[in-house]
């Protein structure tokens, strides 16, 4: 039997996009490859919501992340970002080794820090070059609800926003344009559905015209040289990973047959199935309600659940994958990846497993967890 792989990303893939990577190696320097890329950001664009510029990577969205702070952030520039969790400070530490100046607006792992606090640093500081937002804070299992408000903020204080979107775009609401976002990064290995390796980054035209005015010294993560091919022969300046890129194609024409609006409200769904269900089983959600995440779900462990035991007997006895905690929460929660193809079947699978689990390790539960996931699925 083949995992069912729940965690946060990689997550399972769709057979026709697999398939997809069979496609017969090509040029890529070739009017067929000139097609293909011209596609994949077409669609890229349109899953994104903006008419932006489009960069696509062959990396992973660590590498996406990376390319939008070597391109744009500069010695001495202040950047603000919200942190609350280990993504968020990964990002601003990436910030401070390039030269910036991050400035943090911590707040405890679970919750999102006050719109209040982040509009105050801007107010503290009128030279604000950026603000970075983790939209969805993986380790966390929690959603920056207030994502739209940000944007506001910055065109308010003429700051860039820049979104790491790499664990949450395709599954929940994310127009680029609209909420004024200049540099928006993602994955394909998330709520995309695809392979992991593929990291497209969107890029407006004010933050394309100072990465190409002041460009890093770096060539791979070089933005400048990516807008010069694409301009002048629709080519990337490096060999791209030709199987991933049909895969990607292959996922995006997926998203939009599905519609945007009802991939959302599918994660949705079967997020609030996973949260009822969990709930019913005794474990309590990790991020407080308001912040809670549609695409990563967290969870505090039952008093007296080991982590790797729990997590073994869900991998080899029922073939389910999950994943624990890391840095300081690692052996306090688990995480389940409700995102890509996410459907009925996913949900109650894993709440059948991990119910199944309780009873090996001997934790006793009366309550039934199917029922009230079906219900919240409108089974």
């Amino acid at each position: 039997m083949e995992y069912l792989v729940m965690l946060p990303g990689p997550t399972n893939v769709p057979g026709r996009v697999m398939n997809a990577m069979l496609s017969p190696i090509i040029n890529h320097r070739s009017d067929d490859f000139r097609a293909l890329y011209r596609t994949v950001v077409d669609k890229t664009q349109r899953v994104f919501q903006t008419s932006n510029d489009i960069v696509v990577l062959t990396a992973s969205g660590t590498g996406a992340v990376e390319a939008s702070v070597v391109n744009l952030v500069k010695k001495g520039d202040k950047v603000v970002i919200p942190v609350n969790g280990e993504f968020g400070g990964r990002l601003a530490d990436l910030i401070d080794s390039c030269g910036g100046n991050s400035i943090r607006i911590n707040s405890k792992f679970g919750d999102n820090p006050p719109l209040e606090q982040i509009e105050g640093a801007f107010e503290s500081n009128k030279d604000i070059k950026a603000l970075y937002a983790v939209y969805n804070e993986t380790s966390t299992g929690t959603t920056l609800r207030y994502l739209e408000k940000l944007g506001e903020l910055c065109s308010k204080y003429g700051s860039l926003f820049i979104v790491d979107a790499v664990s949450i775009l395709g599954g929940d609401e994310l127009p680029v344009d609209k909420w004024g976002i200049d540099v928006c990064m993602t994955a394909s290995q998330k709520a995309l559905a695809a392979p992991p390796g593929v990291a497209p980054i969107s890029v407006s035209a004010r933050a394309k015209k100072q990465m190409i005015e002041n460009p890093p010294p770096t060539q791979y993560f070089n933005l400048k040289r990516y807008f010069k091919y694409f301009g002048d022969s629709g080519e990337t300046p490096f060999t791209p990973a030709l199987p991933l890129m049909f895969a990607y194609r292959e996922a995006l024409e997926m998203v939009l047959e599905e519609g945007l609006d009802k991939r959302v409200e599918r994660h949705r769904r079967c997020a609030n199935a996973f949260y009822t269900g969990l709930n019913e089983l005794g474990f309590t959600p990790f991020a407080h309600p308001e912040a809670r995440s549609n695409v990563v779900i967290a969870f505090n462990y039952i008093p007296g659940i080991e982590d790797k035991t729990f997590r073994k007997i869900l991998g080899e006895h029922f073939r389910v994958l999950i994943a624990g905690g890391f840095g300081e929460l690692k052996g306090k929660v688990f995480r389940i990846g409700s995102m890509g193809e996410v459907d009925r079947y996913h949900v109650i699978r894993t709440l059948s497993a991990i119910a199944s689990t309780l009873k090996i390790m001997g934790i006793q539960t009366k309550a039934e967890a199917i029922p009230v996931a079906m219900k919240a699925l409108n089974v």
